[in-house]
């Protein structure tokens, strides 16, 4: 098995480019036990990052996080997200101190705006570095940003300590490749993907299942290996099983091959012009 890459941070933070996500999580307390399950095969796979919020299931997801983390903490690189309308200075101080009573911790390693909204990015950025300052945040980034909130961000005062922007990338959407990735990865903001095989809605892909057939795995493995073999890109798929689990991770495994990449490319085209940035 393929040891998992590592990506650096720039305040020096090395995390896995394979994480785990949990958008969805949390919604039914008779999947509760098989998530948290799902959650800690993950962490023993060596996906430590785990990836949440405060949206995700109005904190339920959060609260399945904690029953994963419980007695692990340690080995767990966590991220939460405040809500765009809470991320005023005080709002964004009081929705991390809700996450992390529902997270049951006393730090949040990685916690992004979820995307942005009508509070000011300096507000939020203030809040931000008041919680670094007071340890209940390891750092801090931002989530579905594009290139010009991002230019505006580095403006403002701190801005520059922007750890990561989460945004939708997979074969269908890939946008981001003709300016958002090229400028963050030369600036030294690792992308953070966040539904790596578009919720499994690109896995009848002809192209996709025939790749997919040629190296043995499945359609959705090939989706999230392609991902995975960028530099500076760290996926964050949702497994609510157990099983689910092991084949993300066995998609480290998969050597995408040039002709692949070429029958990809045919049928998910690369970006030739500045497009949207696509949010699910």
């Amino acid at each position: 098995m393929k040891q998992i890459p590592l990506v650096k941070l720039r305040n020096g933070d090395q995390v896995p480019a394979l994480g785990q996500g949990t958008w969805n999580m949390g919604e039914s307390a008779a999947h509760a036990a098989a998530e948290v399950k799902a959650l800690q095969a993950g962490l023993e796979l060596g996906m430590t990052l785990i990836d949440t919020a405060e949206m995700y299931a109005d904190g339920g997801a959060e609260k399945i996080v904690g029953r994963a983390i419980a007695g692990r903490r340690d080995q767990v690189y966590l991220v939460s997200k405040v809500l765009p309308q809470n991320a005023s200075r005080r709002g964004t101080i009081a929705a991390c101190e809700a996450s992390l009573k529902r997270l049951g911790t006393d730090r949040i390693d990685l916690y992004l705006l979820h995307w942005r909204g009508s509070h000011p990015l300096s507000a939020t950025v203030e809040a931000m570095q008041a919680l670094a300052a007071q340890g209940k945040i390891g750092g801090w980034g931002v989530s579905n940003l594009d290139t010009d909130d991002i230019d505006e961000l580095l403006e403002e005062e701190n801005g520059n300590q922007c750890l990561t922007n989460q945004v939708l990338y997979n074969l269908s959407r890939r946008g981001i490749e003709y300016d958002l990735l090229p400028q963050s990865l030369e600036r030294g903001v690792p992308v953070m993907a966040y539904s790596p095989i578009e919720q499994g809605r690109i896995l009848k892909n002809a192209a996709l299942a025939a790749v997919a057939q040629r190296h043995g795995v499945t359609p959705a493995q090939v989706a999230l290996a392609w991902v995975l073999r960028r530099p500076g890109v760290i996926a964050i798929p949702k497994a609510a099983s157990q099983e689910h689990v092991r084949q993300n991770r066995a998609s480290l495994d998969i050597a995408l091959a040039d002709a692949d990449l070429r029958e990809l490319d045919a049928a998910f085209p690369p970006p030739r012009r500045k497009l949207p940035l696509a949010m699910l």
